[in-house]
């Protein structure tokens, strides 16, 4: 349990609408048969916030006007809180707000400023208008984002001086209208009124909310359960008849999976998009070379992926599932020459590649099963899963020749610029009986070769062979490093 605790409250004061975005322009989202938001184009037309449906079609004709869904609310909520799992393991929700306990990961991000606006480009990058503010008690933090404040408060003292500036409008309605008859406008206000005559008036309720919001008492609150296995849907406002018209959407859905990796400490592989149209789906798979948690790789594969992509039909909602997940605990970064990133890095460059030009046209080697040289090696998918192999037993040169070079044989050595000193051998490799057939890449037949270590003249190590059927000679095969 963290003994100093900070809370980061992100309020999305527009959430009704933007949970449903994109929509056109004007639009609101109505509820009860008044509008209960509008977008910054409906306020410019004179519409507000409880003005009747029939007045606002008056004031804008060409308005969009959307049903309030409580389930799509719920759903983005879920999708945030998916991704909040980027910041922190802890992360508890409200109908329109998030909180995340940061006080155990400032650290880990550069301290509170950076997280902070790490936090808000990530809300802002998915479309959500984010007002928010830190404090030590989770109401606290709730309260102040609220009220506009953006106050990031370390200690207890600085927030009890930013709470007692916030208006009695952060209390439930029916207290508000009371205290209002006091003449009280503040929480200050509020807070010099005798408490025992105060409860009677306003109820115990809102005197136990204060005083979570000011620490005097226990603020206890359920988390975000993070789910085991992730498989978020995201219902579309309008059928999309562009693939690449659904990456701000499908990005909501990767900034999730990103979070969710996050906390679950895994990584992914591979993961599926799937477009629904109707009672039909198409499946997008989003392949990883090694095992990542980077949204950034997850945003770049996809974006190549529905940029080369043609819908047969409108796309109606999308569904994200991670297929191949497996632990990815964090490791410590080097000071200097960073293998690990430079690894990423590279893989980054192989899924972008394959993404754009297709998985047969980017591929890795692999070993085979095989003693001929020449067929010891075989093209592997970038994404297929092979077994490790063993070390070979003996020594094999890494560069080998696209065809043997014939040799010259002077005083019955070798000669290739000069006398060959045969170092190792012979081993003997005689295999491919089954394999008779003429040409082809991989297709050599059968060969009986005795394989020697040699050094030339510039003292090169070569792999050289003495070809045992006729008409005979020597052969050079490869150079050793």
């Amino acid at each position: 349990m963290n003994q100093n605790p900070l809370w980061l409250a992100l309020h999305l004061p527009c959430f009704p609408l933007e949970a449903n975005a994109p929509l056109s322009s004007p639009s609101a989202v109505v509820e009860q048969g008044r509008i209960l938001i509008g977008d910054d184009a409906a306020r410019q037309a004179g519409i507000e916030n409880g003005t009747g449906v029939a007045a606002a079609r008056m004031l804008a004709p060409a308005i969009l006007l959307m049903a309030r869904s409580a389930s799509r609310e719920r759903t983005a909520m879920h999708h945030l809180a998916c991704w909040a799992g980027s910041f922190t393991p802890r992360v508890s929700l409200t109908h329109d707000t998030l909180l995340l306990e940061i006080g155990s990961c400032l650290r880990l991000f550069g301290g509170l400023e950076r997280l902070v606006a790490a936090a808000k480009e990530g809300v802002e990058a998915q479309g959500f208008t984010v007002a928010l503010a830190a404090a030590p008690t989770p109401m606290g933090a709730e309260w102040l984002a609220r009220g506009g404040r953006s106050a990031l408060c370390a200690d207890g003292n600085r927030m009890r001086g930013h709470l007692e500036t916030l208006p009695i409008a952060v209390l439930p309605d029916k207290a508000a209208t009371s205290l209002a008859l006091f003449g009280a406008t503040t929480l200050a206000d509020v807070r010099r009124l005798p408490g025992a005559a105060l409860a009677r008036r306003i109820g115990i309720d809102a005197l136990r909310l204060m005083a979570r919001a000011y620490g005097e008492m226990p603020d206890l609150r359920a988390d975000f359960n993070f789910p085991e296995r992730f498989s978020l849907s995201l219902q579309l406002p309008a059928s999309v008849e562009n693939a690449a018209g659904l990456l701000f959407a499908a990005r909501r859905l990767t900034s999730a999976l990103a979070g969710w990796l996050a906390a679950r400490q895994a990584g992914v592989r591979e993961a599926t998009l799937l477009l629904q149209h109707g009672q039909d789906e198409t499946p997008l798979v989003l392949r990883f070379a090694d095992l990542t948690a980077d949204g950034g790789r997850l945003d770049r594969v996809l974006r190549e992926r529905l940029e080369r992509m043609s819908l047969h039909a409108p796309v109606e909602s999308l569904r994200l599932e991670a297929t191949d997940v497996a632990c990815h605990p964090g490791r410590n970064l080097a000071l200097f020459n960073d293998a690990h990133a430079e690894q990423d890095a590279i893989c980054a460059l192989l899924e972008r590649l394959s993404a754009r030009l297709g998985e047969k046209q980017v591929y890795r080697l692999a070993q085979h099963d095989d003693h001929r040289p020449e067929c010891a090696t075989r093209h592997a998918a970038l994404f297929e899963k092979t077994r490790p192999g063993e070390a070979a037993a003996l020594p094999r040169p890494l560069w080998l020749l696209d065809k043997p070079e014939s040799l010259a044989e002077v005083d019955g050595r070798p000669f290739r610029h000069g006398h060959l000193k045969l170092l190792a051998g012979p081993e003997r490799i005689e295999s491919g009986w089954w394999d008779a057939r003429e040409g082809g890449d991989k297709a050599v037949g059968d060969v009986r070769r005795d394989y020697f270590i040699a050094l030339s003249a510039n003292s090169c190590w070569l792999w050289i062979y003495r070809e045992c059927r006729a008409p005979g000679g020597w052969f050079l095969q490869g150079f050793f490093s």
